[in-house]
Parts: C-alpha cells; structure tokens; sequence
C-alpha cells in the first residue's frame, strides 16, 4: 500500500481506519517541501500513531523509507511532462493589445496538453541575466496558458512582454518553428464541478489566465451550476485582454456569469466607459464579490501591488499565507480566499 503525497494535495489510496487523519498529517508535514513522493506506508502509519517526533528526528529517511522522487510520478496523460521539459515548436504569433500577445505551440500527434483545472506550467531558457554575464544561466517562468483543457494539437499562451524582463523577450523573439522548452502540469487549486455555489474571481493584467481557465471549465459543463462573478482591472481600455472572448462568454451566459471591468484612464475621460475608473477596492468587492461564505471562495491573480491591496500576497514560502488587505476587511479569511 502506498502514499502519495503532493504539494498542497494528499491521495490515500485506501480507507486505513481511524488512523488515517494522523497519518495524512504526519505525511502532509513531511512533504510540504517536494514536488511529488511515494513513500511506503508499512511504518508511516506506525509513526503517526506513535507522534510527528519520529518525522522531526529524521528516524524515517528518504533513503530508509525507500523515497522515490519526481521519476515515479504518474504518466503524463497528455504532451507536456511533469517531469522533464520538452520543446514544443511555435506555429503562431498574434498581438492582443500593445505588449501582450498570444503565443500558439504545436502539439505533436493531435495530442491534448494534459493540464488540469487549474494549473500552470513552467517554460526554461538559457539566457543571460546580466548584459556582461560570460554565459547564461537557466530562466524559468511560470504561465497558465488559455487554451482549453481538451484542445488538440495545440496550447496557448498569452504573454505581456515587459522591455526589462527575461522571459518575456525571449520568447517575443521566437519566429515560427523556433521552439520553447515547457514542463508541466503544475497542480494549483483542484477544482471540480459544483466545489462552489459561488466563485468570485479578482484579476488584473495577465492575472486573467488562471481565471480563464476556470471559467472555461464551469461554463462548457452543462451539470457545473456554479455562478461567476470577475472584477478585472487594467491601465486602460485598450489593456483588456481577450476581452472579446470574456464578453463572448458573458453574453452566453448571463444567468452564470457577470464581468465588471475596471480601469485606471478610460478613453476620452470616460465619456462613453460603461465600467469602473480607478482601483479594485473594497467598495468594488463588495459590490461584485459573492459574500464570504463555506459555500463561496474568491479567486485572485494579478500584479504585486494589486494582490497587496486586494488579499494581500503569497507567503515567502509560496504558500497561501494569510488574508490581508480589502478582503479581509469585507471578513474573508483563508478558507474562502486562493491566491494564484
């Protein structure tokens, strides 16, 4: 019988009884720090029932508990490879607004990516990090692309090029057929049909990718009742991206899913802007967010100020941390928060 323990997720392969929860716990501490481990379950139980000391004085060692690290991970069930990059070749190149574009990678034999809702994926690069740097060193860069799930042959990624950022250039500089090295899925939040009576969501810039796919999953599925609420926020107008698709997908489903739109300068002073000016604040939240609730969570993504403001930021260790800012004073807390 084994374990297998992840990131921020713990899979009991069968019921054990009434030792399971210390057990799930004894192994979720041990494994806050890997990406992917299977660890026997002969003496782990026997170490949740006899207390953490044995985990905390190293009495069950990677070695000794026979660890077996990121090659024993399931098999990929699409292209991309949670365990090795893979070079994936560019087919197309289309601008979105005036720094952001829409970046197409082929999927050899029609295959799907293989992502799951949600999660990411991370791209690799040889690249200096310094002009004068004698040799470049590997940048990696972590993106949620938009295509959906099931998508065959292809993935997407939509990317806002910054002129003093790494990734970002390099791959603005790929022509079609050069390739990028991509590893992946990466789990983040594990969604599933119906998990939330309500989701609000809160974005700004290109922190609407994870959300995208999020919406995509809920509104393609006939059985997921769950009603959507965005705020997403941008400099201007014409930084909206892919706001022809969310109000394609608004106009579709009215009943399930609403936008509100917020920018800092409106074109003409606003004269014809039917959203909001300014910043995601707490009035805009409580207007458009779902109350906090069991059955409700908000979802936030976008810049560091904005997530400052907003829930406050991940934790140093990259762990959810604690909910801050506007949410916290509308009375949402960690239970009813994500942080992307």
């Amino acid at each position: 019988e084994y374990v297998q323990c992840r990131v921020e997720r713990l899979i009991c392969a069968r019921t054990l009884g009434p030792t399971l929860p210390s057990a799930c716990v004894a192994v979720t501490k041990m494994a806050s720090s890997l990406r992917y481990a299977v660890f026997p379950l002969s003496g782990m139980i026997a170490a949740a029932v006899a207390g953490s000391s044995a985990f905390s004085q190293g009495a069950f060692s990677s070695a000794s508990m026979g660890f077996c690290a990121e090659a024993d991970a399931k098999a990929p069930e699409g292209a991309l490879n949670p365990n090795e990059f893979k070079a994936f070749k560019l087919i197309k190149k289309e601008k979105l607004t005036h720094n952001t574009n829409l970046y197409r990678f082929e999927l050899p034999n029609n295959q799907v990516a293989g992502l799951k809702t949600a999660s990411c994926l991370v791209t690799k690069a040889m690249l200096k990090e310094k002009p004068e740097d004698e040799k470049p060193k590997a940048v990696v860069r972590p993106y949620t692309p938009t295509s959906p799930p099931d998508a065959k042959g292809y993935l997407d990624l939509v990317i806002k090029v910054y002129p003093t950022g790494k990734m970002g250039p390099y791959i603005d500089s790929l022509k079609i057929g050069d390739t990028l090295e991509m590893k992946g899925p990466i789990p983040k939040y594990p969604y599933s049909p119906n998990i939330k009576k309500k989701i609000g969501m809160v974005a700004g810039g290109t922190g609407i990718t994870p959300m995208l796919q999020v919406i995509d999953a809920v509104l393609s599925n006939p059985e997921d009742k769950t009603e959507i609420s965005l705020v997403y926020g941008n400099v201007s107008e014409a930084d909206i991206i892919l706001k022809a698709k969310i109000d394609e997908l608004a106009a579709r489903h009215p009943k399930q899913f609403k936008v509100h739109y917020v920018v800092d300068k409106p074109n003409l002073g606003g004269l014809f802007w039917k959203g909001g000016v300014g910043f995601v604040n707490k009035d805009v939240l409580k207007a458009h967010m779902p109350p906090p609730s069991k059955d409700h969570l908000v979802m936030v993504c976008g810049p560091p100020g904005m997530m400052a403001a907003v829930s406050g930021n991940k934790a140093p260790d990259y762990s959810q941390g604690e909910v801050s800012g506007a949410l916290k004073e509308l009375g949402y807390d960690k239970d009813n928060v994500y942080k992307f």
